[in-house]
């Protein structure tokens, strides 16, 4: 039985230690702005005008809060003693690649924040939601409990969302959350199908794997979350990615595909099986016929859709057909360019394509997609989320003069073991937790 749904999209806002460490391996655009000096505020204003354009355009638009960085608990885990002045300055002389880790404002691309199955897909008719683990990387690693902490003071009425612990951080339960998700079907409040794409097999070491970069997603961790989430054979697909696209700097499935509705829009290298795929989504897809776009690689080679960020745009329901968010460097790469026109002009499902200047946070490698965890919720849904967390005009005025008023307009790698940097940003997210109203969510208040 169908209710009516809305998909609202909560963006993770930009935390005031935004900066380039090169800390992501296997992601060109990070290693390519090592050490370049970020604009944390502009950064910040960039990801709140998106907002506000979709919010404006009447897509349901919440928001996600940053990270407490640097992140002294993990260097007092580390064995790092001392007042934080201390501990900042010992890790900056004795390890500066730890420092930058616990510095990394990654938490940004809520993309990567979790995993969510809508209350129309689950056993019990509830949402769910399960923080990604991120254990390919250290500095994400750190990221799932403050995330879990997130959720949880956003999505709280136990009648209506679950929420689960991320999965074992090991690398046999890989887990990058929604950037390997992705949810197909004939309306948002219908039954659909669950996309998880995997980029290798823990337990079969015989199986197809990238060489030249490291899979970040594993088959065990999606089977082990639809699981958790109650999941019917009839609404979950599971599809190994590419080794190629990964070698190709594919680092997620959202560099290199993303659908929406009834719509998928794919790289021709984007799946290992491509026919096996649809065939599996079609399949368990009613309601509704899939669309596929296929985007063949004579048309936009690899290399040039991992350099704009082609796939890693958002795809949203629009009034006669679908909008394709797109940032700013699509019109730059001229083979991308030209196919977008040719897209929109075929008259197929994606009927307009829109710009967004997301820069900042595209020097580290994050596309418009990267900023959004996407949240399908029925009306009674919507009404239990806490109110605090909807982008309205006011909350946005309030919080475009937040950054305003607390994060740096120029941040290099030497800044971040200044301890009065520390102190602005504990100034800063005290005071954001009362806008949003999520209680106490970080170590520092708790």
């Amino acid at each position: 039985m169908s209710q009516h749904a809305v998909e609202a999209n909560f963006d993770g806002l930009v935390g005031p230690t935004h900066n380039y460490a090169g800390l992501s391996w296997g992601n060109v655009a990070s290693k390519a702005n090592v050490h370049a000096v970020s604009n944390p505020r502009e950064a910040a204003l960039q990801g709140l005008a998106k907002m506000k354009r979709l919010a404006d355009r009447g897509y349901a638009q919440g928001i996600l809060p940053p990270h407490e960085r640097p992140h002294l608990p993990t260097l007092r885990r580390l064995g790092y003693a001392g007042t934080d002045t201390d501990i900042l300055a010992k890790v900056a002389r004795e390890a500066p690649a730890l420092l930058a880790a616990v510095s990394s404002a990654s938490a940004m691309w809520t993309a990567n924040a979790a995993t969510v199955s809508p209350s129309a897909d689950t056993s019990d008719g509830r949402v769910h939601f399960t923080p990604a683990n991120l254990s390919a990387k250290f500095h994400r690693a750190i990221e799932h409990e403050v995330t879990g902490r997130s959720l949880r003071a956003i999505f709280a009425d136990e009648r209506y969302f679950a929420h689960h612990p991320a999965l074992p951080s090991v690398a046999h339960f890989g887990d990058e959350g929604a950037a390997n998700h992705t949810r197909l079907c004939a309306g948002y409040g219908a039954p659909g199908v669950e996309l998880f794409v995997y980029g290798r097999v823990a337990f079969n070491e015989d199986a197809p794997a990238p060489t030249r970069f490291p899979a970040r997603q594993t088959l065990e961790a999606s089977q082990a979350i639809a699981r958790l989430h109650g999941l019917a054979d009839a609404h979950r697909v599971f599809a190994q990615q590419n080794p190629a696209a990964i070698d190709a700097g594919v680092f997620h499935n959202d560099v290199i595909a993303v659908g929406n509705g009834n719509t998928l829009f794919y790289h021709e290298l984007a799946f290992l099986d491509e026919a096996r795929t649809l065939a599996d989504i079609r399949a368990r897809l009613t309601g509704t016929e899939l669309h596929a776009i296929r985007v063949d690689a004579a048309e936009v080679p690899i290399e040039d859709a991992v350099a704009s960020y082609l796939f890693n745009s958002q795809l949203l329901e629009a009034p006669g057909g679908m909008l394709l968010a797109v940032p700013g460097e699509c019109r730059e790469v001229a083979s991308v360019s030209r196919y977008l026109d040719r897209l929109v002009a075929s008259g197929g499902p994606i009927q307009a394509v829109e710009v967004f200047d997301v820069k900042q946070s595209m020097k580290n490698g994050g596309g418009p997609a990267c900023l959004r965890l996407r949240v399908v919720l029925t009306d009674e849904e919507r009404q239990a989320v806490n109110p605090g967390a909807w982008l309205t005009d006011a909350l946005y005025a309030k919080l475009t003069a937040w950054v305003e008023r607390h994060y740096r307009d120029r941040l290099s790698q030497d800044d971040l073991a200044d301890p009065k940097l520390l102190d602005e940003v504990r100034t800063a997210l005290d005071e954001l937790t009362g806008l949003l109203g999520l209680g106490s969510i970080y170590d520092f208040q708790r």
